[in-house]
């Protein structure tokens, strides 16, 4: 679409937005002037079980004064669990290990502002003081609010749960301290908190859970301060993760560990062909084997494949089951697709007069390029493939549909959705759907979709009221994924005086928020994704003259988010780009960036911390086997937050090898530094996968790989030294998960240019 046409879209999605409030009940007289309701919450929100008093809607005390917190995210391995729980034990005075978390309800006040709110509009962050801007983050946190998204991706959590998790416990201990003051008769001054007990005058001493009835009574302060930075005790400092324990011993269930009684197992089959669909089956010989119960059609549910599944008392007795059924598929329209046909699509696309829909127009746009004028002009094609999440947990989901409604044993990264695709599989309203959200063995954003739970609750709905645990395989898993999309981009620099003074892009590829919004509402796209091109009409920079559209192309493959989405893939062609417009003009990257980075002090304070900790310009000895070493360097800022990295690689049999990983990262308000370095690490380990082998190919309309041997992960062998640099602020916390992957291809491929004197502009590498 192209920008003269922007204004319908921006009014459908006000549409869609208000829409969505309507029907929620949300949009009442004066609703666009009223203030954002407190995410506090009433202790009604949160259910209480064996003598816990709720004192809101966020914190409970057991009898014994240990404190339950509610969890509305999910432990993906981030660490999230451990992080909220600092919070609370912060700002109530609790030792760490007297925090538990239970999950949360399916309530409003648990919805992420921060995902929904913060992230879903195409605003450069230069932009955000500006009023409009600020006006435009105020609807749009208040319509979060109002729709209560429960949701984890985004790297988002610490961030949304900042705010209230600390306004939640701060209050509680206000009501606990009054409470106290009342019991003694004192002044609520006189009354302090200290390792989780109130002390008073004189020696008197009180546990929470001896004052939590009395406290529950107490109307909640219309305001409380919440304790400063200066008397953290337990913020910004390492604490053990409260998962580590049971993940270590075995003892940790996750969604595929779930054993109501009665417990079956399913082992399905789908069409391998997207947009195809089952044609024929055979049960006759499946039902006489071994403990098998049922053979169960389905057609897809949203966005997923159609296919057939066989119930079983165990889930190798479905499995064996599978091949007796004999599935015939109907392989429908896109029987001939295949990769070649889908890059073509993509460079048609762009060779094409489609301007697309422009994200950033900053001074001429592209009108800098008309005339060289002496300057050196540096024009590039960069392409990347379609990327599967292959968590290690396979997707699996625990469904049970009686009378009394549906109860589910999930994976689910988004709540709130999840129970509304099993109440549409189930033909039941959604406060008859119970969601038990285990521990999760990986996300990477797969997890954000709903295919696996209507699928999940519609076998259920033929066995009876028996719990059913259906159970992909590794080669069903990966080749019926909601891929991060295939994409390319032309990227265009002007360099003038040794100083880059123009840059332009123009890429191609699937929308991933209107395949989202289809497959979910059957609403139309909008016209506008932010995540086609985040990476890249907000880069950091302070270049004059900036151009960057993007051009949506309609394929079959389903795409979804994969951890650090679009910036995934466009801080691989912009830095990688920026790195060959260095050597073009034959100037330091690390100068040209700091020369781009005057007026952005955060940004060049994370670049000099990694050149410096990486001694950027020093000579670098070669590898063990003296190969020779160079060094590649990537800025990237994602999810409100900045990560450089300088890594050192060298070639084996033209292969690079990746040695060191230094990483400088600027995440705000750091919870806990241990968490941080562990998901830089993991994002490194994650984005070298993709950047090294990562890859799925299509074929006849289907996905060729199918398990690790053909779509490998990184091995311990080839794991780097990784170092990680907090740089310290005082601003809140912002992302972290997400955001060391999106510089890692770049700066590996800017150390292999140097050690090939070729550009690498196509992953994966290997």
């Amino acid at each position: 679409m192209s920008a003269n046409t922007s204004k319908k879209p921006r009014s459908g999605r006000r549409r869609f937005l208000l829409g969505a409030l309507a029907v929620g009940g949300a949009l009442v007289v004066g609703w666009g002037v009223m203030p954002p309701r407190s995410r506090v919450g009433d202790p009604s929100a949160f259910p209480e079980h064996n003598g816990e008093i709720a004192l809101n809607g966020w914190i409970k005390i057991t009898p014994d004064g240990d404190v339950v917190l509610a969890m509305p995210r999910v432990e993906m391995g981030q660490g999230i669990h451990t992080a909220l729980s600092m919070l609370a034990a912060e700002e109530l005075d609790v030792p760490l290990s007297r925090v538990r978390i239970e999950t949360s309800p399916v309530e409003r006040i648990y919805g992420n502002v921060v995902a929904m709110g913060d992230s879903s509009l195409p605003l450069h962050p230069d932009s955000a003081d500006k009023a409009w801007a600020r006006a435009l983050h105020w609807i749009m946190a208040k319509s979060a609010r109002e729709i209560g998204l429960i949701i984890t991706g985004g790297s988002s959590s610490v961030a949304d749960g900042w705010q209230p998790v600390r306004e939640a416990a701060a209050t509680a201990r206000a009501a606990l301290v009054e409470a106290a003051a009342r019991e003694w008769n004192v002044p609520a001054a006189q009354v302090s908190v200290r390792d989780g007990q109130l002390v008073g005058p004189g020696g008197k001493q009180a546990s929470f859970g001896g004052m939590a009835k009395v406290a529950q009574g107490i109307s909640a302060p219309a305001h409380v301060v919440l304790k400063p930075a200066s008397q953290y005790q337990l913020i910004g400092r390492p604490a053990p993760r409260n998962d580590i324990a049971a993940k270590t011993d075995g003892t940790a269930r996750f969604s595929i560990d779930a054993r109501p009684p009665g417990l079956l197992y399913a082992a399905i089959a789908m069409c391998p062909v997207f947009g195809g669909k089952l044609k024929t089956f055979q049960s006759k010989a499946a039902l006489g084997m071994p403990g098998v119960r049922y053979v169960v059609p389905f057609e897809g549910s949203t966005g997923g494949a159609p296919g057939v599944a066989v119930v079983a008392d165990h889930y190798w007795q479905a499995r064996q089951a599978l091949a007796a059924v004999q599935p015939e598929w109907d392989n429908g329209p896109h029987a001939s697709l295949d990769s070649a046909g889908i890059q073509q699509q993509l460079v048609s696309a762009l060779d094409s007069d489609k301007s697309g829909f422009t994200y950033r127009s900053l001074g001429d746009g592209l009108k800098a390029f008309d005339k060289a004028d002496g300057a050196t002009i540096v024009e590039a094609e960069y392409a990347a493939p379609y990327l599967a999440h292959a968590t290690m947990e396979p997707i699996n989901c625990t469904a049970q549909v009686t009378k009394d409604g549906v109860h589910l044993w999930a994976p689910t990264q988004v709540a709130t959705l999840a129970q509304l695709v099993a109440a549409r599989a189930a033909g039941v309203s959604g406060d008859q759907v119970h969601i038990d959200i285990p521990l999760i063995g990986g996300g990477f954003g797969r997890r954000l979709e709903s295919d696996f739970i209507g699928q999940a609750v519609t076998i259920a709905t033929k066995t009876e009221g028996r719990p059913v645990q259906v159970i992909w395989s590794r080669e069903e898993d990966v080749r019926h994924d909601f891929y991060r999309p295939q994409a390319i981009a032309r990227l265009k620099a002007r360099v003038e005086n040794g100083k880059v003074t123009a840059i332009a892009s123009r890429s191609a590829g699937q929308s991933i928020l209107a395949g989202e919004l289809d497959r979910l509402f059957g609403a139309p796209s909008l016209g506008i994704d932010r995540y086609t091109a985040e990476g890249l009409f907000d880069l950091p920079y302070e270049i004059e003259h900036e151009h960057i559209a993007h051009v949506a192309v309609d394929l079959p493959v389903p795409v979804g988010f994969w951890r650090s989405v679009g910036h995934s893939y466009n801080g691989f062609f912009l830095e990688g780009f920026l790195n060959e417009v260095a050597a073009a003009a034959k100037l330091d990257p690390l100068a040209m960036r700091r020369d781009l980075l005057k007026a952005h002090p955060r940004e060049l304070k994370v670049l000099e911390t990694a050149a410096q900790a990486a001694g950027w310009g020093q000579p670098l000895a070669p590898a063990a086997d003296g190969a020779p070493r160079a060094r590649g360097l990537a800025l990237h800022p994602s999810f409100g937050s900045v990560v450089a990295q300088v890594v050192e690689v060298s070639l084996k049999d033209g292969k690079p090898r990746v040695h060191r990983v230094v990483c400088a990262v600027d995440c705000g308000t750091v919870v806990n530094p241990g968490i941080v370095a562990q998901q830089m690490e993991s994002a490194v380990i994650f984005g070298l996968t993709a950047a090294l082998h990562g890859r799925i190919e299509i074929k006849n309309g289907q996905v060729v790989q199918s398990n690790f041997p053909d779509y490998p992960a990184l091995k311990m062998a080839e794991t780097p030294v990784i170092e990680t640099h907090i740089v310290p602020s005082t601003a809140e916390p912002s992302g972290i998960g997400e955001v060391g992957v999106p510089p890692i291809a770049p700066a590996v491929a800017h150390a292999v240019a140097q050690l090939t004197g070729k550009p690498v502009r196509q992953l994966p590498m290997v």
